[in-house]
Parts: C-alpha cells; structure tokens; sequence
C-alpha cells in the first residue's frame, strides 16, 4: 500500500511539474510577443489571444476593459470570442488545422487591421460600446474589480447575485472571472473570461495562470499607453490639436501604400478658410486662433472615425480620406463645407460675407495621382479654381 501511494504522489507531481512547465512556457510566449510592438490595439491582441487561443490558456472567450480616469470610465476595448458553439468548432479547427501559433494569429491580425476591411465581429462591437462609470462598487462589477483590486470568480452559486449588470446580460455567463491589470499598484484595466461554450469549470491553476499575466498585461499597457501620448505629443499641431503637416505628409504616404495593397480608393481634401486675413486684420490673430481651434473641433467631430484630419498650416487643413472615391469625396466635403456655412462663429460678422465658409479641393488615387505630392498638387489647383470660382465652393 506504501509503495502505490508513493507512485501515485510521484506521478501527481509529474503532472504538475507539466503543467507548470507549460504554463511558464505560454507565459514567455506571451511575454516575448508583447515585447515586439508598442502599439496599444496589438498590444490588447496578444493579451486576449494569450487568454483565449489552444496555445494560450484556453479560455473560451475573453474581454479586455481599459480605466479611463480623465472621465471616470471603465472602457470597453477588445474581445475575442465565438458567437456559438458552431463558430467556435470553425475558428478553433481553423486553427488545429493549421498548426496556428501565438506568432501567426499576431500576423493575422496585423494583416487584418492594416486591411480594415469591415470583417470585426459583432461581439467585438458590442464590447467596445459598453461603458460603465468607475463609481459606486456597488452599483457594478466593473467598478467592484477597478475599486478593489482584486480577481473575482463568480460561480455558478454566487453569479446568480449578478444577473442584472450589464457585463452579464450581455455575456449570459454561467461562470465568469474577473481579473484586474495593474501597474505600479493601480488599476488600468480589467480582463473577463470566460468558457460559455465547452462549460468547462475554471480551476484554481486557471485563476494563478490569469493572474500571473494580468501582472505583464498591466505594464505592457501602460508602456504602450505612454508610448501613444509620447507620439501624439510629437505629432499634433499645438493650436488646433490635429495633426501637424510633418505627420500628414507620413499618413498621407502611409494611407497610400495600404491603399495599394488593398486595391481600394483613397482621396484627399484641402480646405481654406476663405477672407482669413481681413479676420485677423481686423480682430486680431488671437480672435483667429480661436476661429481656428472652432474650426477644427468642428472638422474632427464630423468627419468619419477612418479619417485624418490634419493641419497643413496657417489656415489650411487636410483631410485624408481611406477608402473613399472621387464621388464618396466630393459628397464628404460637400457635407462638411455646408456644416461649417451653418455653424454659429465666434464674430463671424467681419467676414465680408457675415459668415465663416471654406473652399475646398478634392483629389482622388489613382486617377489624380499615385503618389503624395501629386494628390497635393491637384487638391490645390481644385482648391485654387473654388476659390476662382467665387469661394465657399467644392471642386474636383
């Protein structure tokens, strides 16, 4: 008897040297692919691919949430999870089949992003619009893991308690973990998981595991985060808060480039405020500079979320438009030429026509060009003829 417990305590132990040993060895995967970008959106990537995917923990399904302490929110930025149980069997013998690794489904997404070809997932959508205040920890789950600081493991005994909070409704789990990221002791965000297809029980090794990577999320977020507003930093135009014209000139060639890889249109917009100096002659350059902070909240807030609005100096801006034809182009600044005619200036009565309005040029790839500078040139020449044709018109 003695010596068939030894064998089997020997045998256990075994088993969870493995099983250690394979934990660290996802956690170092991981780990190294956080360390190849700086980009926050893959950052979020590797982290929820190293929760969810066979060669990671295995999880079925996972959310990741950013704090947002400028307005007290807890942020939804990322999930990756099947819809049901036939789509799982799809993705996940997807990626059996092709012997997929941590590195593959990093290029896969990478690919996918830079294409942007609408293919995000209706589940990914429904998460980056959940919003919840970083309030009362009563009020929420959310709020209760930001607050605390701590993992929570909802059971299927304890998560009856939590049936009406938003996160549960919208996941219908029957077992949920909830594991806070930090960095430096606070809080930047929050991962749930989850196996809402195979039910499987979430062990106490899966929890030590979520934990032991929640601590590298947490910084590689941070890193990243600090990383972002280090470049936006270097690349906004101080006056208005868009982007300068040294950071246009490299989108604009960027955009270009991705453009010809996906084999779809981009076009660009130049637009100028039409009498700016008699303004300013007559009010004063600090009266313009606020016309031209109005302008450009008003640029950014009516333009579409894929669009770069840029600064090109004094009183230009640029506008580069991916995916959008001549004719989608034309309607955009048709649009915004009207909003800005319609918006109530500060002193807009100096204008010699009482109003602020902008002429604008339109050029499009490939037919007004294939690189930067021939875009530029031929917005400008269309911007010159709006100007020619009286100002305040659209030409392309």
């Amino acid at each position: 008897m003695l010596h068939l417990s030894l064998m089997e305590e020997t045998i256990k132990l075994k088993q969870e040297l493995e099983r250690a040993k394979t934990e660290l060895g996802i956690l170092y995967e991981i780990s190294n692919a956080m360390r190849t970008t700086l980009k926050l959106d893959e950052i979020l990537y590797i982290i929820l691919t190293g929760v969810t995917a066979h060669i990671g923990l295995g999880f079925n399904r996972a959310i990741l949430f950013l704090i947002n302490d400028k307005n007290s929110l807890i942020e939804g930025k990322m999930a990756i999870g099947p819809h049901s149980g036939e789509e799982a069997n799809r993705i996940w013998s997807q990626i059996e089949g092709e012997k997929m690794d941590l590195d593959d489904l990093i290029s896969a997404y990478k690919f996918s992003a830079n294409t942007d070809n609408g293919s995000e997932s209706g589940f990914n959508k429904q998460i980056r619009s959940l919003k919840v205040a970083l309030g009362d920890k009563n009020e929420n789950l959310l709020s209760l893991v930001a607050q605390e600081g701590m993992p929570l493991h909802l059971t299927k005994e304890t998560i009856v308690n939590y049936r009406n909070t938003p996160l549960l409704q919208m996941l219908k789990s029957e077992e949920l973990v909830l594991m806070p990221l930090k960095a430096k002791d606070k809080i930047n965000g929050i991962i749930a998981a989850d196996n809402f297809i195979t039910r499987e029980p979430i062990s106490k090794d899966d929890l030590h595991v979520l934990a032991m990577l929640a601590n590298q999320a947490g910084l590689a977020i941070e890193n990243s985060q600090l990383y972002e507003k280090t470049v936006m930093q270097a690349n906004l135009d101080s006056l208005t808060e868009l982007w300068n014209h040294g950071y246009f000139q490299y989108l604009l060639l960027s955009e270009l480039e991705k453009t010809r890889a996906i084999k779809l249109p981009l076009s660009l917009i130049m637009l100028d405020i039409d009498y700016f100096k008699v303004y300013n002659d007559h009010l004063g350059h600090q009266a313009g500079d606020k016309i031209l902070r109005e302008l450009a909240a008003l640029l950014k807030n009516q333009s579409r979320k894929m669009d770069f609005v840029c600064r090109y100096g004094g009183e230009e801006f640029a506008m580069v438009l991916p995916q959008a034809d001549k004719k989608e182009a034309f309607l955009i600044a048709e649009r915004l030429r009207m909003d800005i005619e319609k918006h109530d200036f500060t002193n807009e009565d100096i204008f010699p026509t009482k109003k602020l309005t902008v002429s604008i040029g339109v050029s499009s790839f490939p037919e007004d060009g294939l690189l930067p500078a021939e875009l530029i040139s031929a917005s400008d020449k269309n911007l010159y003829q709006a100007k020619h044709k009286g100002r305040n018109n659209t030409c392309c």
